[in-house]
Order: C-alpha cells, then sequence, then structure tokens
C-alpha cells in the first residue's frame, strides 16, 4: 500500500510524485509509455530541438536524429532523479483504478491530439502532431491545419528546411489565442519567411504531401469521482509549467496565480505573452506602452530587430504584456513577477537593468508611461 499513486509520469505527475517524497510519502508513478510524457516525448522538448536545428546547418534528417539523442539523455536525467527520490515506477497500464494499491490516487495521463472528422489520422499523410516527430523525410510540400502554438513552430520547422508550407486558420487572425498585434506580426514574419496563409477558411484544406492537423490535444474523457486530475488530464490549460504547477500546489500547497501563465512560441522570434489582451479590453480603461525591438542595440548587434514590446496597464501597475522577440520566453517572466505581486510600474522604473540587454526594453517600454 502506497501514500500516493500517480498515473502518468509527465510535468504534473513526476512533479507530484518528486514533491511528494519530499514530504515523506510513499509514491509509485504508473507508466506505460516512456517517461516524461508528452512534454519531453512528443511536445516541448523534441520541437525545441528541431527548432534550433533547422538554423544550424543541419539537414532534417540530421535534426531529426538530434532530437531523438536530447530526447533520451534529458529521458535518462528524470529516470535517475525518480530513482534517487525513491519513486518507485511501475511501467504498465492502468485500465481499473482498483488495480491502484494507494491510499490515494493522482490521475496525470496527459493528452491526445484534436482529431477531425472528416481528416482522419493515417500517419502516412494525415499527421498529428504525435506523428510528425516520426518523420524520416523532409516533405516537399506541408498543409497544417490549425495556427496555434503547435501550427505555428511546424511551419517554422518545415519553412526553414526548405519545405513548401501553407497554413490554414478558421479565424480571422493567425495565433488566434494572441493579442491581435501580436497575430498580425505573425502574418508578417510568416509572409517574410515565405510561408503562405489562409485565414478565416472555410473551404476545403489544400492538397500537400503530408497534412498536420494542429488544431490542439483533449485530456481525459471521463473522470472518476475521489481521483485528483492533473495537467492536461483536467481539461484545462495545457502547458508543462501549468502541469508542473498545479501538481506542487496539491502536493506541496504551494499557491499560483492561474490567470498569470505565460503562453511561449517558440522560434526566431519568439513570441510570449501573459494577461489581459487589448482586443478584450474596454477603450479608454486601460494604459499601452509599446517599444520596437529594433530600438534595442542589442537587437542590432545580434542582428534579431524584428518584434517588439507591449505593455498595457491599470491604475499603474501591469494588467498585459506581450512580446515578439529574440528572449521572449525569458523577458516575459519578468513581467509576470511583476505583476503576481503588484509591482508597480513606478516601482519598476527604479530597477537598474543591464546594458546592453533586450531586458533594457521593459525598462524602455514602462518609461514611456
Amino acid at each position: 500500500m502506497y501514500d500516493l499513486g500517480i498515473i502518468g509520469a509527465g510535468p504534473a505527475g513526476y512533479t507530484a510524485a518528486l514533491c511528494a517524497r519530499k514530504k515523506g510519502l510513499s509514491v509509485v508513478i504508473y507508466e506505460k509509455d516512456a517517461l516524461g510524457g508528452t512534454c519531453l516525448n512528443r511536445g516541448c522538448i523534441p520541437t525545441k530541438a528541431i527548432l534550433h536545428a533547422a538554423h544550424t546547418g543541419l539537414t532534417f534528417e540530421q535534426a531529426m536524429a538530434r532530437k531523438d539523442e536530447i530526447v533520451a539523455l534529458q529521458r535518462k536525467g528524470l529516470e535517475l532523479a525518480l530513482k534517487n527520490a525513491g519513486v518507485d515506477v511501475v511501467r504498465t497500464e492502468i485500465t481499473d483504478l482498483a488495480e491502484c494499491d494507494c491510499t490515494e490516487i493522482i490521475c496525470a495521463t496527459g493528452s491526445k491530439p484534436r482529431e477531425l472528422p472528416d481528416l482522419p489520422f493515417d500517419g502516412k499523410k494525415v499527421l498529428s502532431s504525435d506523428d510528425v516527430l516520426n518523420l524520416k523525410n523532409l516533405p516537399k510540400t506541408v498543409t497544417i491545419v490549425g495556427s496555434g502554438a503547435i501550427g505555428v513552430e511546424w511551419a517554422r520547422i518545415f519553412a526553414a528546411f526548405g519545405a513548401d508550407v501553407t497554413v490554414v486558420e478558421t479565424a480571422p487572425h493567425l495565433l488566434p489565442i494572441a493579442d491581435t498585434e501580436v497575430s498580425k506580426r505573425v502574418e508578417r514574419l510568416f509572409k517574410s519567411a515565405g510561408i503562405k496563409f489562409v485565414t478565416a477558411h472555410t473551404g476545403a484544406i489544400p492538397d500537400a504531401e503530408i497534412i498536420l492537423v494542429a488544431i490542439g490535444r483533449a485530456g481525459a474523457d471521463e473522470k472518476v469521482e475521489g481521483v485528483t486530475y492533473l495537467g492536461d488530464a483536467c481539461g484545462q490549460i495545457q502547458l508543462a509549467h501549468f502541469a508542473s504547477k498545479q501538481a506542487l500546489e496539491v502536493i506541496g500547497k504551494i499557491k499560483f496565480d492561474k490567470t498569470l501563465v505565460p503562453s511561449v512560441v517558440y522560434g526566431t522570434p519568439e513570441i510570449a505573452w501573459v494577461g489581459a489582451r487589448e482586443q478584450d479590453l474596454e477603450a479608454g480603461t486601460f494604459q499601452k506602452s509599446t517599444l520596437l525591438i529594433s530600438a534595442l542595440g542589442k537587437s542590432q548587434c545580434d542582428g534579431c530587430t524584428d518584434g517588439f514590446i507591449k505593455i498595457l496597464s491599470r491604475d499603474g501597475k501591469i494588467i498585459g504584456a506581450h512580446i515578439v522577440s529574440k528572449e521572449a520566453s525569458a523577458l516575459i517572466q519578468q513581467l509576470v513577477i511583476a505583476m503576481q505581486f503588484g509591482i508597480t510600474i513606478e516601482q519598476l522604473k527604479e530597477v537598474c537593468f543591464a546594458h546592453p540587454t533586450y531586458s533594457e526594453g521593459i525598462f524602455e517600454c514602462l518609461m514611456k508611461f
């Protein structure tokens, strides 16, 4: 009898396990597949590895091989961390919760790609975001259905390796979950990269050598009373860092603000945002400051001048931030901290930002208020 049984060894599962062991609980993880879940094996890590390789001169085939090496290395590290912490790992698929000899059960079984009824996955031509990681050769033509984070990142990957890419989106803009100004900048970046796209699309899907359906992922279909669901399985925000924080909140009692979960889309430049979007705010109820990244000396030195920092405020505090820039994934975190702890814009102006950096772009943007 274990104190805690966890089904699934993704970010939510292994974070909960490690936290529970620190509290002295006996823990077992049941995992039917590889350790690390979607993030390590079919999402965050492999796609970022391929994205990086696309700009280093490697071929597509070499990039896919390098991706496998990085995933394997990270997986070994996770396996060792769980072993050293005293977490028992049982490689099995749990089909009946009665099989779990545990006082408490956490279900962190992740998610699976959503499928279009008229365009079912076949693993050969019509691919899911899982299938695409198994490609051995670069396709000449690609149609991507959906322009969320997955669709945008894979469009950038295929285009960087030289494929002819078309993105199809039913919403009026690409990356519809983002601030409209960010979406418009993504469209401009796509045009510069030679990536074709169709928005407000309602017709037939353009044919191509492969069709990647990237319309999101679905969590657990049914939930059992008395079981705690974490990560993608809970059906809330499907991000690895959200899953990890959920686990820490449930096991470690470390609270976090679920309205301040940053989103990042990777590539060159990166795209990141948190908090309110301008299109959702009533005119006259907020203030806005925008700084072009090209104004920063660091961006000129790096040759990465495309992008901007936009900060939305109300009553002297930041309520939303939207960044298109190199290092946007790191920049957004500075603003998340300020927002979560109520640090005012005037207080942030007292902080000394290093020069030359992209971070000083935040300071320059704040100075416009």
